[in-house]
């Protein structure tokens, strides 16, 4: 089928702020008398608030109240001390300005709330292409779990088969995968080529994508 139009990931994806995240997380825990070591953390950005935690301290399976807390302790560490430090990836806008040009829908598919969706994307430099956006509020269930996606797709009025996403961890790759979407994968997130191995097709980053796009997904399922 034709392809037209593409999901799009933010953190890892067009802002390199993974590692920022996961040292939000590891001060969020301090913050509450939890000590988790980076290089723990770190694997597991992409997915979820609600299934990380649990996964770094067990005995937090199911206690939402301070589940909460630790979310939004992150996310403050994240708008108020570490977004001032986080940068585009490369070609970042170049690349969503060529997808918009050849006429694909565009939305933003993202488990990130609407504060720091405002932020990533002012500085991915993308704010003023996409219009279109998911935030936490739109998705019951947390990537691995297909719902953000499905609700893009929904969004954009778009068939799975007729839709790519541009993502960079192993949960997107999931997510999109249990949804029917086919994920083309960036290694700006920091993961292995094996562990996107479920990914289409795999770029160091936006810049890597566009400089080979018209050899890449894009070009030849949209056929332009």
């Amino acid at each position: 089928m034709p392809l037209e139009g593409v999901l799009l990931d933010v953190d890892g994806t067009l802002v390199l702020s993974n590692d920022a995240h996961a040292q939000a997380w590891v001060e969020a825990f301090a913050d509450y008398g939890y000590e988790i070591k980076f290089a723990d953390v770190r694997p597991l950005i992409g997915m979820g608030s609600d299934q990380l935690i649990p996964k770094l301290v067990s005995e937090l399976n199911g206690k939402e109240e301070i589940c909460k807390k630790l979310s939004d302790r992150r996310k403050e560490l994240i708008l108020n001390k570490f977004s001032s430090e986080l940068v585009a990836t490369n070609g970042s806008r170049e690349l969503v300005q060529k997808m918009k040009d050849q006429g694909l829908h565009l939305i933003i598919a993202s488990s990130a709330t609407s504060q720091e969706m405002d932020i990533l994307l002012k500085i991915a430099r993308v704010d003023d292409l996409i219009p279109e956006q998911t935030t936490s509020n739109d998705a019951e269930n947390s990537k691995p779990a297909p719902d953000i996606v499905e609700v893009a797709l929904q969004k954009a009025d778009l068939e799975p088969d007729k839709a790519v996403m541009l993502a960079d961890t192993p949960y997107d790759v999931e997510s999109a995968g249990k949804a029917g979407v086919g994920v083309i994968a960036f290694r700006s997130g920091g993961f292995s080529d094996e562990e996107l191995s479920g990914a289409i097709a795999i770029y160091d980053d936006p810049a890597d994508l566009l400089r080979q796009y018209d050899r890449s997904p894009l070009a030849k399922e949209s056929g332009k």
